[in-house]
């Protein structure tokens, strides 16, 4: 899968929720890898905020970006649009502190990137992979959401409120089968009546009325007190109708629990990748959903260092296998030691070699306690950088690499026979007149075994 961003910008305007105020949203195509990125243009220098879970901090009611002082509200809608459209980089230019609450869905946003059109871009998509289970349970331990691993994105959500109308519901969302377009998108925001009162006292919800959200009726009330009610929201006369307030019609019967995991979908794209997991959702809230939004960051943050252990499956089928390795460099047994190779790109390559008792320097070494000589594993990681190299020209077979200086090699752990070592070599400077300067590291699980710093050059051997 390739990024995508969007053909041509477009604009929405429309009323902050929270504030009131009118304010402007455009959307611009933007460059691979950049992600999503908002400018506050009505502020000098126009900063910008990456939409990342390092700038999240919690507020009422809605997610929140801070950045050196300047904050940006309520974007979990637009972001949710971004993310369930298969949007990569975007951004996005705002005149005001608050996305527009619009309809209170993601369906305006997602309707403007449909016409706007879906551009694919040269970079693969780059995802975050649940390998282990995650958890957040907040203090009263009301809200929980779980991630696992799974082979895509999953979501279940699962709400449960205190009321008649809305005592428990049930939604889910799989980006191999849920058409976020028509199914999740539309789902609006929602309140209950009770609660319309002391969020205005708190002085948000000014952009919010009945067309932007859905009114949950918890109680029976008299008419005079709807009628208060009605002037309060200003309007002439308000009605219920199956326990919704005004004659709204819902889009789905579980729709507020459609538009929670909305907003899952929405808060947890601040990790900055899209997830290869299942989410599982008790009772989430945009505090919950932003906190595990950061650990997801750490994550990722964990994941691009350039010492960390490459998370492949190396029982799955690699990009290149013995024979195609045998193509590229020039060694053969017993002194290939690249088995596999799992990724090459002009920067990094990961492989590995499968350490087994057969291999023939166990004979001496030691034949009492055998470990692998770490002068043959500095040898498997220059191998595994050389096909990094060898890579880039049209003709390598006609191209040798020669290793000019080892530097910096350390060695933490024994590998033995069984050991599975996969290797991750890094550019570290650019290419000049065949030279290239790179990184290397072996591990055995996700143990650093070795590492290292090497210079090789690039020869051409045959006419």
């Amino acid at each position: 899968m390739k990024q995508r961003t969007i053909k041509k910008s477009f604009t929405l305007k429309g009323k902050g929720l929270h504030n009131g105020q009118e304010v402007t949203a455009t959307f611009l195509p933007a460059t691979e890898d950049s992600g999503y990125r908002v400018t506050r243009v009505d502020l000098e220098h126009r900063p910008e905020i990456p939409a990342l879970a390092t700038h999240a901090v919690f507020a009422e009611r809605s997610n929140c970006l801070e950045k050196d002082g300047t904050r940006v509200y309520t974007m979990e809608h637009a972001l949710a649009a971004l993310h369930g459209s298969g949007i990569d980089n975007c951004t996005i230019e705002l005149d005001g502190e608050e996305f527009p609450i619009l309809d209170g869905s993601a369906k305006p946003f997602v309707e403007k990137i449909e016409q706007a059109g879906i551009e694919e871009q040269n970079a693969p998509r780059r995802y975050l992979e649940i390998t282990e289970p995650l958890e957040y349970t907040s203090g009263d331990g009301q809200t929980r959401l779980t991630l696992l691993p799974d082979n895509a994105y999953n979501v279940n959500v699962i709400v449960a409120y205190d009321s008649p109308y809305l005592p428990m519901q049930y939604a889910t969302f799989s980006e191999n089968e849920t058409h976020f377009a028509s199914e999740i998108a539309p789902c609006r925001t929602f309140v209950f009546l009770r609660e319309i009162e002391p969020l205005l006292k708190q002085n948000l919800i000014k952009g919010g009325d009945l067309d932007n959200a859905i009114v949950i009726m918890d109680r029976e009330i008299s008419q005079d007190e709807m009628d208060r009610l009605a002037i309060l929201l200003q309007r002439e006369s308000m009605k219920v109708k199956q326990g919704v307030l005004n004659n709204l019609t819902l889009h789905f019967d579980n729709e507020p629990a459609r538009h929670k995991l909305l907003d899952v979908i929405g808060d947890l794209a601040l990790c900055g990748r899209f997830i290869k997991g299942r989410v599982i959702a008790e009772r989430p809230g945009h505090k919950a959903n932003t906190t595990m939004a950061r650990k997801l960051h750490k994550l990722v943050l964990a994941a691009e260092r350039e010492d960390a252990c490459p998370a492949i499956d190396t029982t799955a089928e690699p990009l290149m296998d013995i024979n195609r390795i045998k193509g590229l460099l020039p060694h053969r047994p017993p002194f290939l030691l690249v088995d596999k190779i799992y990724e090459v790109t002009d920067k990094i390559v990961i492989g590995c070699k499968n350490v087994t008792m057969n291999e023939p320097f166990f004979v001496g070494h030691f034949p009492e306690e055998p470990v692998m000589p770490g002068v043959l594993l500095v040898e498997a990681m220059a191998q595994c950088g050389g096909i990094l190299v060898l890579n880039q020209v049209e003709d390598p077979e006609n191209y040798s690499t020669y290793f000019l200086r080892i530097d910096g090699i350390k060695f933490r752990k024994k590998v033995i026979p069984g050991d599975t070592v996969v290797f991750k070599l890094v550019t570290i400077a650019p290419t000049r007149r065949g030279i290239v300067t790179m990184r290397g590291y072996a591990f055995v699980g996700k143990n650093l075994v070795c590492e290292g710093e090497f210079m090789a050059q690039v020869a051409k051997t045959k006419n």
